[in-house]
């Protein structure tokens, strides 16, 4: 595993962003984790998290793609960040963009979209937080293609939680990728964080022990992609 994937998972224990015990999801489903992405509230952290993200968007996709677009809410601040980012570590200019819940009647900005305006050729990378059903790409993925003629490359998000989509059968980020034709990729896998963090020490403190470690594999083998 690379060295960037398992900072990153202590990084999501030490800001409390990816919790073990017992949660209920939007699905329904009784997870023994829970991540979110809001919980990343502080300047350090931000900056931390478009490293992470720059880090595997270079890793995965290289430097060919134009626009970073982070679907509203949560995706807004991860472009951003993710765009200061690449700047910063790769001295590529990457441009960022949103789309609006309510579009903007008025203003120089009136319109469906926050920061840079899509233009035709662009090459496009969409930025999340996490897909557990791929609803939101639904969403955007028509606002995108039906704002100029771009291409989508691929999609990142920070966990992929490994688990089936709508259908019952491909994961989430599979089912984005045979609807839509782009790549779909994670900062980390839930067999790497449970990899990395099974009995081992984080701040003097066990995260994965015996008993999460077996919930999880119960999960999995009720909701896991077999």
């Amino acid at each position: 595993m690379e060295q960037y994937k398992k900072e990153f998972i202590d990084f999501m224990v030490e800001s409390k962003v990816l919790k073990f015990g017992e949660f209920t999801l939007k699905s329904g489903r009784k997870s023994p984790f829970f991540m979110n992405a809001g919980g990343y509230v502080t300047g350090s952290q931000l900056k931390k998290l478009g490293e992470y993200y720059a880090k595997a968007i270079h890793d995965k996709y290289g430097d060919d793609f134009d626009v970073l677009f982070g679907p509203a809410y949560k995706g807004i601040p991860l472009g951003v960040v993710t765009a200061i980012a690449y700047s910063e570590l790769y001295g590529k200019e990457v441009r960022y963009c949103s789309d609006r819940k309510e579009e903007k009647d008025h203003g120089a900005d009136k319109g469906s979209f926050l920061g840079s305006k899509l233009q035709d050729g662009d090459r496009v990378i969409m930025i999340e937080d996490v897909t557990t059903s791929g609803k939101s790409m639904e969403e955007t993925v028509p606002k995108v293609k039906g704002a100029a003629d771009v291409e989508i490359i691929g999609l990142m998000v920070s966990l992929d939680r490994m688990e089936v989509g709508k259908g019952g059968e491909k994961c989430a980020l599979e089912e984005v990728k045979d609807l839509y034709g782009f790549e779909t990729n994670a900062i980390v896998t839930m067999a790497e964080v449970v990899e990395h963090l099974y009995n081992k020490e984080c701040n003097g403190e066990i995260i994965i022990n015996d008993t999460i470690k077996a919930a999880i594999d119960a999960y999995y083998e009720k909701y896991g992609v077999k």
